[in-house]
């Protein structure tokens, strides 16, 4: 497991085309059953890819199915600090299970920092619930993108995750205009959990975002422009 690094930087290249890339995967039959094949002609156009990842449960298939085509493939961890116990040994076994080329970010306050100058943890509703979402995920992810200058964003959302995310499709812009590519988009729990069985990776059981109002809804992460 490594820290925060960035990658060396190519030379500029001609971002890749949204228009062009739905395109070709319209013209796929396969691309909403088969997230393969939103990677493949996701790498084939990118220069700087990368994917985020949380831990949480399920998100091990789209990590799996990602390093099997690209294994040095940068994944991006924002560790907020506030994860369960089983979360940060879920990390450690799957970076391992996976041999992901992780990278962390985390913020530049500590909890225990957190804690002392802006008290308890805050609740979505509370005056300063935004400051915090910002402090422990949003600023780390923005300083990650800052590093990495990806030009594909391999991200797990899935439609049936949030009203919001029913909005974006398998291929949209995300943060700073960068190529947002959901492959598993059209899946569910069902076939999340068909994918872990079938490939024999344990799955994350306990998992708590503090940043997340509810089940349903954002965090922001995605909202970023």
């Amino acid at each position: 497991m490594t820290t925060s690094t960035p990658i060396s930087v190519l030379p500029p290249a001609a971002p890749p085309n949204l228009a062009d890339l739905a395109d070709d995967l319209h013209r796929t039959t396969d691309s909403r059953r088969y997230p393969e094949v939103i990677i493949d002609h996701a790498l084939a156009v990118a220069f700087r890819p990368l994917v985020t990842t949380n831990f949480r449960p399920g998100s091990a298939a789209l990590l799996h199915l990602l390093v099997s085509r690209r294994p040095d493939l940068p994944v991006i961890w924002i560790d907020t600090g506030y994860n369960t116990a089983e979360t940060y040994r879920y990390v450690d076994f799957l970076s391992t299970r996976l041999s992901l080329n992780l990278r962390i970010y985390s913020p530049k306050w500590t909890g225990s920092r957190v804690a002392a100058l802006r008290g308890p943890l805050p609740r979505p509703g509370d005056d300063d619930f935004d400051a915090f979402v910002e402090v422990v995920k949003l600023e780390p992810f923005r300083r990650a993108f800052e590093d990495f200058e990806p030009d594909v964003w391999f991200t797990g959302i899935r439609r049936d995750q949030s009203a919001y995310r029913n909005t974006l499709g398998s291929i949209s812009r995300g943060y700073r205009g960068v190529l947002r590519v959901a492959p598993t988009y059209y899946w569910d729990h069902s076939d999340v959990d068909e994918y872990l069985e079938r490939y024999a990776i344990a799955d994350n059981t306990d998992y708590v975002d503090p940043t997340k109002p509810g089940d349903k809804l954002e965090c922001g992460l995605q909202q970023l422009s």
